[in-house]
């Protein structure tokens, strides 16, 4: 029950700052025993109390931001559900199988995201627009990568934030900070949708001691992500990003 209130704690900070805290209680439970399944729905279940804590304490950075979001979150809740169903309808290895080569994918556009971003500003000043335009074409892949993300997230949770902020940099010109802001209430949305789907269609494969004590861990360690991740300079949350991504790819490759 420590461990996993612990892992609660860890996974909650590191949401709030870059997301794959799934990546710290997934292994966790796997390792205590609890059938991958069952160890993918409570750490769902259990993980929305610490989103909901790193969301409020990036809400200053969701300041202008609603014009997207509006079409983000629909997209978000969507495919949230759709990868909810697939968890429960598919067979688990499908799935998992994808899932290093997403999050390889993911941590190289969180490294390039910076030029991508250079090139789409040079591109706006030459054609006279607004540097911060961000064209129909662009926002059409940023909402079609945030559904994408969701059903990835609706499915398996980890990384989702990695890959959020991924295709966001690649996409829009964008503070870092801001950013990560929209990705944890993103990863929020997803987040509640997969826990309710769980609840409602599997109760009974849900560990709700798990789920509680991971709930409670990342409350607090939510709190504590935002205050502190809010401080990292753009170039060291980008840093930490792809560490945490190579140490949850590791740890996807050998549970």
């Amino acid at each position: 029950m420590i461990l996993i209130a612990l892992a609660g704690v860890g996974a909650g900070a590191i949401n709030a700052v870059v997301g794959s805290g799934t990546l710290i209680t997934f292994p966790t439970l796997v390792a205590l025993g609890f059938p991958p399944v069952t160890a993918t729905m409570s750490n769902a279940v259990g993980l929305v109390a610490g989103s909901s804590a790193g969301t409020w304490g990036y809400r200053r950075e969701l300041r202008g931001q609603w014009h997207r979001l509006k079409w983000q979150i629909p997209a978000s809740f969507l495919g949230a559900g759709t990868g909810a169903w697939l968890l429960l309808h598919l067979p688990e290895k499908v799935f998992t199988q994808v899932v290093p080569v997403l999050l390889v994918l993911a941590l190289a556009l969180v490294v390039v995201g910076p030029r991508i971003q250079t090139w789409a500003r040079n591109r706006a000043e030459a054609s006279g627009r607004s540097v911060d335009h961000v064209s129909a074409g662009r926002m059409t892949a940023l909402v079609a990568a945030t559904f994408a993300v969701g059903v990835y997230g609706g499915y398996f949770t980890a990384a989702q934030g990695i890959m959020l902020i991924a295709a966001m940099g690649a996409l829009l010109p964008e503070d870092m900070q801001r950013m990560n802001a929209a990705k944890n209430l993103l990863s929020l949305v997803v987040n509640v949708v997969a826990a309710v789907a769980y609840t409602v269609v599997a109760f009974d494969r849900i560990s709700w001691l798990a789920a509680g004590l991971i709930a409670a861990g990342s409350l607090i360690g939510g709190f504590l992500g935002a205050h502190y991740g809010r401080r990292l300079s753009p170039n060291v949350l980008r840093a930490v990003i792809v560490v945490v991504g190579l140490i949850g790819l590791y740890r996807l490759l050998t549970v």
